[in-house]
């Protein structure tokens, strides 16, 4: 049984791997995407806004789904889709090709991550075996950012872009396989039961439209009647689905369960997290590639080790911490990496220096990640039934996914401050110590709240 459950984990650990190995290995591929079709540099970047949308757009969903037909069928469903996008977009011989399935990727993409950690919640039953197992499967996260980061330089300049979809076959083609012969049948509920499937529609077109605005805000901000009609949809949209939700039997979202210290708490922290580390990424990229001159398959062999090192410290030491500390000490720790290495960051930028780089590099990507989204994902979740995990995992994903985009959308309106920042290295270092904010801001939240829960 214990053999059992360690494939089980393996199997659900391979989605959210794929999932951000995915979303950071297309950083460092799409230069040579965007010269092997010709493309201007904002058609390229629609190839990762169009993944986060349809992503982060049916996550909550995908949840939902998991919760009601079955965590095993939702898995299969998102990995079938997965797998099929990863050799289309690999084989695909134009861009029109390429962006479609980049985007039903990113739809198999939310249906794979909810219910893989549904799988786990409803495998490992008592507390400390789940929270250990939350917290492995959540590690992978970091572990798939930095191997992405790492690895997807040297893939793509060696093998070509198309392998970075390739990559994905035999993983996924495991999985799938194992998936099928292992985890157990789900029981469907019918009836009263059934998901009010039209405001997964409405919230899903929600945040789609709102990811929208988050990641074109640095266009829209010269177009005030779009920004009018943009947020005039959403706010109407939002206010259908909040009145829905409170008159039907078997609302999409129960947020009375969402309401737990815990839950909030783990949930806010992360949405912080995302707005740091993809805007981290960013900055990173462009001063290895644009300042200090690196070629995408230098800038991978340089992470490559802190990527290994994350995988040490999911693996062997994070165990032990969220066993030995409170979950929100463990927490504040790995948003103190990320605020010393955004400290870091900025002296390395400033006086031209190489070592603080490399410190700055092993807080975040080594160490930062590996820590605080294990920490705040067993956080957000620990308080959740298990019928309710699909689409708690959901919520929490969304939360990571919207922070990202605001991050992002903040550093490329910092990054066309021109009058401020007349030099790159001047907007890089601006960019970094809003980060700085961002990750203090974090920290002191947390001591915040930890201090609050001692009274």
């Amino acid at each position: 049984m214990k053999r059992k459950n360690s494939v089980v984990l393996f199997i659900a650990c391979s989605a959210v791997f794929l999932e951000a190995l995915d979303l950071a290995i297309m950083n460092l591929a799409l230069p040579l995407i965007q010269k092997h079709f010709h493309l201007e540099e904002e058609q390229s970047q629609w190839l990762q806004t169009i993944y986060v949308l349809l992503y982060g757009g049916f996550l909550i969903i995908g949840g939902k789904l998991a919760d009601i037909w079955g965590r095993k069928k939702v898995f299969l469903t998102g990995a079938l889709l997965f797998l099929i996008t990863s050799i289309g977009a690999g084989k695909a011989n134009s861009f029109e090709f390429l962006f479609f399935f980049r985007a039903i990727q990113g739809l198999g993409a939310a249906f794979l991550m909810p219910s893989a950690m549904a799988i786990i919640t409803n495998t490992f039953i008592t507390e400390d075996a789940r929270s250990k197992a939350l917290g492995i499967f959540s590690s992978f996260a970091a572990i798939g950012s930095g191997c992405g980061l790492s690895v997807g330089g040297l893939i793509a300049s060696s093998l070509g872009w198309q392998w970075i979809f390739f990559i994905n076959v035999p993983i996924i083609s495991i999985s799938l396989i194992l998936a099928f012969i292992l985890l157990e049948r789900d029981i469907r509920i019918i009836g009263t039961n059934q998901p009010d499937l039209l405001s997964g529609i409405i919230l899903s077109f929600c945040i789609v439209l709102l990811s929208y605005f988050i990641h074109a805000i640095p266009v829209l901000i010269h177009k005030p009647i779009w920004i009018v009609i943009v947020l005039s949809l959403i706010s109407s949209s939002l206010i259908y689905f909040i009145k829905r939700t409170r008159h039907h039997p078997n609302p999409l979202i129960n947020f009375t369960l969402l309401k737990g210290n815990n839950v909030m708490l783990g949930n806010r922290t992360i949405f912080i997290l995302g707005s740091f580390f993809l805007s981290y990424l960013l900055i990173l990229s462009f001063y290895l590639q644009e300042i200090l001159g690196f070629s995408a398959a230098k800038a991978g062999l340089l992470l490559f080790p802190f990527s290994v090192g994350s995988a040490f410290i999911s693996r062997f030491l994070l165990p032990r911490l969220i066993k030995r500390f409170k979950i929100i000490r463990t927490a504040r720790l790995g948003m103190t990496l990320m605020f010393f290495g955004a400290l870091l960051l900025i002296i390395s930028m400033y006086y031209g220096l190489f070592a603080p780089l490399v410190f700055s590099i092993a807080c975040v990507i080594g160490a930062g990640m590996a820590i605080s989204i294990p920490s705040l994902t067993v956080m957000a979740l620990s308080q959740i039934p298990v019928e309710h995990q699909g689409v708690a995992s959901g919520v929490n994903t969304t939360s990571y996914f919207f922070g990202s985009g605001i991050g992002l959308s903040l550093i490329s309106l910092m990054m066309q401050l021109n009058t401020l920042f007349p030099s790159t290295i001047k907007q890089l270092i601006a960019s970094a110590s809003l980060l700085l904010l961002i990750a203090a801001i974090a920290v002191l939240y947390l001591l915040k709240e930890e201090f609050s829960l001692k009274k």
